[in-house]
């Protein structure tokens, strides 16, 4: 079993598309809150906040924010992961501290699990089932087709892209014209149609050519 991963573009109509600006304006908005929740937690209270603490607050959070549970819960879940995981490369020393994003550089969110999306296709173009949102046409195709796990979101260039995460078997196909092929000493390449190939010994070939060009060197 191997993992891989494939992108798909979207075509979403313009009131999913609308939706769909909608949805990553929000998961921007609740990064940024996860953020300063950490930095003032910690400049005020001296306190340090977890994922674990920010996570057990989420139910508290849609009673008040209640659009967020169109969301879904673990998509939300994924959101507070990036600012966890963003604190944890600041404190291994492989990045600087964790700075507020602006929508414009929000890419996307993530459902990090099986629920609240459904890609509807066999690995050749077809559509990608959002919960709360429908089905969205997509096109493209996978190099291998598998089960999928995770799907992310995302907007590049003002164009949506569904990257999708595979759980698959290798298979790898060979053609009727794949060969074998050994480079030796005595032969180039020998295949194993058998056919041989000599090596092309070009010193050989042109030592007599040397050989006149040295003497009329001598005589000069």
């Amino acid at each position: 079993m191997v993992t891989r991963r494939t992108a798909f573009r979207l075509y979403p109509n313009s009131a999913q598309e609308k939706m769909l600006y909608e949805w990553r304006r929000m998961h921007c908005y609740l990064y940024n809150s996860a953020l300063a929740d950490r930095r003032d937690s910690y400049q005020h209270e001296n306190k340090s906040v977890t994922y674990f603490d920010q996570q057990n607050r989420l139910p508290e959070f849609k009673k008040v924010w209640v659009e967020y549970k169109a969301l879904g819960s673990q998509a939300l879940q994924a959101t507070l992961k990036r600012v966890d995981f963003a604190y944890q490369r600041f404190f291994t020393k492989k990045g600087g501290y964790p700075k507020f994003k602006s929508i414009r550089h929000y890419s996307g969110w993530t459902y990090p699990a099986s629920s609240g999306w459904k890609a509807l296709t066999d690995g050749v173009n077809g559509y990608l089932d959002l919960s709360n949102l429908g089905k969205i046409q997509m096109r493209g195709s996978a190099r291998q087709w598998g089960n999928p796990s995770t799907c992310t979101i995302l907007n590049r260039n003002g164009k949506w892209y569904a990257s999708i995460t595979l759980n698959c078997e290798l298979v790898r196909v060979a053609g009727d014209g794949a060969i074998g092929l050994d480079f030796g000493v005595h032969h180039a390449i020998a295949m194993s149609d058998g056919t041989i190939i000599d090596a092309p010994k070009f010193l050989a070939k042109a030592a007599k050519d040397i050989k006149k060009a040295n003497k009329e060197k001598r005589r000069k």
